[in-house]
């Protein structure tokens, strides 16, 4: 379904507003790059500092991107929501200099409640990991003053 352009702009100011302050997802180096009511695409570069002792990507800043792609596509409707839980399947390594997108979409949302899959791919298009989050919305809390 194609949004209104009103909750198109809507994902666009809460994405704005969100990113301003998200000190965890920049110090990453990530960029959003992508977002629509329900949706949200990040990419970051595997960087020297992010390998582990194995020289892959540590798979904890693989579950941070796919959490921060979460965390915009479900905050895009401009309610205070938060991560309730997430489980996040490692299929294969990220190396340095690789470039991960993390597409994160709404599959179910009702309530306070919501389910959003994320998908995380290099370069190549190879899937480097999917992620399950569950979400919590405080109803009548704006993420930003509209």
């Amino acid at each position: 379904m194609t949004p209104t352009p009103d909750a198109q702009r809507l994902a666009e100011l809460v994405r704005e507003g969100m990113y301003a302050n998200d000190r965890a997802s920049k110090a990453l180096g990530m960029q959003v790059r992508e977002v629509a009511p329900g949706r949200a695409v990040l990419t970051m570069t595997v960087r020297e500092d992010m390998l582990n002792g194995h020289d892959i990507c540590h798979g904890g800043l693989i579950a941070t991107l796919a959490d921060s792609a979460f965390a915009f596509a479900c905050n895009s409707y401009n309610e205070l929501t938060v991560a309730s839980g997430f489980a996040i399947d490692l299929l294969a390594p990220a190396r340095l200099g690789d470039v991960l997108t993390a597409t994160c979409t709404e599959v179910a949302r009702g309530g306070r409640t919501g389910l959003y899959d994320t998908e995380v791919v290099n370069q190549q298009g190879e899937r480097i990991a999917v992620f399950r989050g569950r979400s919590y919305t405080a109803k009548g809390k704006p993420v930003v003053a509209v």
